[in-house]
């Protein structure tokens, strides 16, 4: 039985927060701990994320799928109209609110926890092609790497890939891999290492839609069938096949 779409919701809105929050207060904490060194900073901002998502997506996902992520949402939602699962648009209208006012929650959290203001605009300005690039490329393997195993029944991988992936992404994308509608707009909100000028927002929310398209027409490509579907039909090849008479084959 599927736990009831409020709890659901509240799940969303608890897991993205406290992404957020590792991802903000690793990166002040790296700040204060090695000053001046972008690239030990940038490290350590990572190693932090990738432990915390994995850490969130085991807590969160038996309740609400762990998405913590609009585009991720989204993504579901289309897919499942093909296939009759996935998220419903209740739920789409759900989540997509909780996870965003998750996300400014976990920022406020982490600029407490550090005895900062709770929230300060962000005056670090990411508005460029090669960025925008960048999340474009983030979030398209986000959603590949994703519903792949979603597709495959390799669900239960998800937590240490996802993880895995969005911390190298921090290293091989020249926008550090936000990939994430939701913890874009909460950056805004915090004047250090992982903040987000507001008036970076549009452009890198424009490009992770952009990105997670592409990305699900990657998975329709390679995995235009779910695993159970293809069971089924293999099932029913086997099961033809056993019926045809010996001297017919």
């Amino acid at each position: 039985m599927n736990p009831q779409p409020t709890r659901r919701a509240f799940a969303e809105f608890l897991g993205t927060g406290l992404l957020v929050a590792v991802v903000v207060g690793s990166g002040i904490m790296a700040a204060r701990l090695s000053p001046n060194d972008v690239g030990l900073e940038l490290l350590e901002n990572s190693t932090a994320t990738v432990f915390g998502l994995t850490a969130l997506i085991l807590i969160f996902g038996p309740v609400s799928g762990a998405h913590f992520n609009p585009v991720v949402t989204l993504a579901d939602f289309v897919l499942g109209r093909r296939t009759g699962s996935g998220v419903d648009a209740k739920t789409v209208v759900a989540y997509i609110p909780a996870q965003i006012a998750g996300g400014i929650g976990g920022t406020l959290l982490a600029n407490l926890m550090f005895a900062l203001p709770a929230a300060t605009a962000s005056t670090h300005t990411r508005s460029s092609g090669h960025l925008w690039l960048g999340e474009t490329v983030a979030t398209a393997g986000l959603i590949l790497l994703i519903f792949s195993l979603v597709r495959t029944g390799r669900g239960a991988l998800a937590a240490p890939a996802v993880g895995a992936y969005i911390g190298a992404a921090y290293w091989f994308t020249s926008s550090t891999s936000f990939a994430n509608p939701a913890v874009t707009i909460a950056r805004a909100f915090t004047n250090t290492f992982a903040g987000i000028a507001p008036g970076s927002i549009l452009g890198f929310v424009a490009f992770q839609v952009i990105g997670a398209a592409v990305g699900l027409g990657l998975v329709l490509a390679l995995y235009p069938q779910e695993k159970a579907a293809v069971d089924a039909a293999d099932e029913a090849d086997l099961l033809a096949a056993e019926q045809t008479p010996v001297a017919s084959r």
